[in-house]
């Protein structure tokens, strides 16, 4: 979110006293990161300490806060899990918000800053802990499974029925309007693709593991120090690890066979099932579609964030990025 909630900060900081017994010295909004749900603050406090807040409005799963805790206490180093409040939880509430509070690490994420050879390996085997942990049942239980659904594919038809239909008046969803109807041709074939081969997947016996089901560059933080952390477990699910393989090698900040050979360094000698990765990675754009369409056409709110929401989706039919990848993987 690039723009402030419309929420006081002295009542974001009576939460925090309440909740986590802080003192908070100076809270400040830090205008990062592509989910309008999500508004994150650096907040510090008397004694000198800085926690990362996370606002999140709208639907919330509490596995989104236990499964990183889980990693966490499983050893794996690369999560950062929610710190508790006084009353044990790993979140507290403020109007329609859920307050996350974590440790604050000083860094930046994958887009600004390029990983090193050894940080590329670290990502690897990072990853691999978390495929090959093992879930105790009762938080497995939470914990979504693969079903290769036609949700998002049906919620895409609905959208480019409805752009042939409506004159949009705000500029920057008749600007996406446009750019899908001379897409029509790209798109119908994603989404024919990815039918297709989610029905082939459905008779095939892959090992479901858990994925963090969202990884890009955004979602990797490099500390100072050069530690790397795998953040914003919004959506873990049990799935084939192709679901959290289908960008490494696969979009346009990280389509370098140097960068995937030392990943594969640390994650260790992996058989990837082609026909999965081909269609995690025609889901993933058809996902993408729907996120930006809801956001850019079912409403007018947003400031800011609809434009930068407007050149991700058209970055993605660009030479040799995402939707070029992922028809060249079949």
């Amino acid at each position: 979110m690039l723009e402030k909630p419309d929420l006081p900060d002295q009542l974001i900081i009576s939460r925090l006293q309440d909740g986590y017994g802080l003192q908070v010295r100076r809270l400040t909004f830090l205008p990062i990161g592509a989910d309008v749900n999500t508004a994150v603050f650096r907040v510090d406090t008397e004694d000198g300490t800085a926690y990362f807040l996370k606002l999140r409005k709208g639907d919330f799963d509490e596995i989104t806060v236990a499964v990183p805790q889980f990693l966490k206490a499983q050893g794996i180093r690369s999560i950062i899990a929610p710190l508790e409040t006084k009353a044990r939880q790993q979140w507290t509430c403020l109007d329609a918000f859920k307050l996350i509070l974590y440790p604050f690490i000083e860094g930046q994420d994958g887009y600004e800053l390029a990983l090193t050879d050894r940080q590329w390996q670290v990502f690897g085997a990072a990853l691999k802990s978390i495929h090959t942990v093992h879930v105790l049942p009762a938080l497995a239980r939470r914990i979504p499974r693969e079903s290769y659904s036609p949700q998002w594919r049906a919620l895409v038809k609905t959208f480019q029925a409805q752009i042939e239909e409506i004159a949009f008046d705000d500029p920057v969803a008749a600007k996406l309007a446009a750019l899908m109807q001379s897409k029509r041709g790209e798109i119908d074939y994603l989404v024919a693709r990815a039918e297709a081969l989610g029905v082939a997947l459905q008779s095939r016996s892959l090992d479901m593991v858990l994925c963090h089901s969202d990884l890009h560059a955004g979602n990797l933080l490099i500390g100072r120090d050069g530690s790397l952390y795998i953040v914003d477990w919004d959506n873990p699910t049990f799935a084939p690890k192709e679901r959290d393989l289908i960008l490494i090698g696969g979009c346009y900040e990280w389509n370098s066979p140097r960068a995937e050979s030392l990943f594969y360094q640390g994650y260790g000698q992996a058989e990837i099932d082609r026909i999965a990765l081909a269609y995690y990675r025609y889901e993933r754009i058809i996902q993408d579609i729907v996120v930006f369409c809801q956001q850019l056409l079912l409403t007018g709110a947003g400031g800011q964030d609809r434009e930068r929401a407007f050149m991700y989706f058209a970055s993605q039919f660009l030479p040799n990025h995402e939707v070029e990848i992922a028809i060249r993987t079949e």
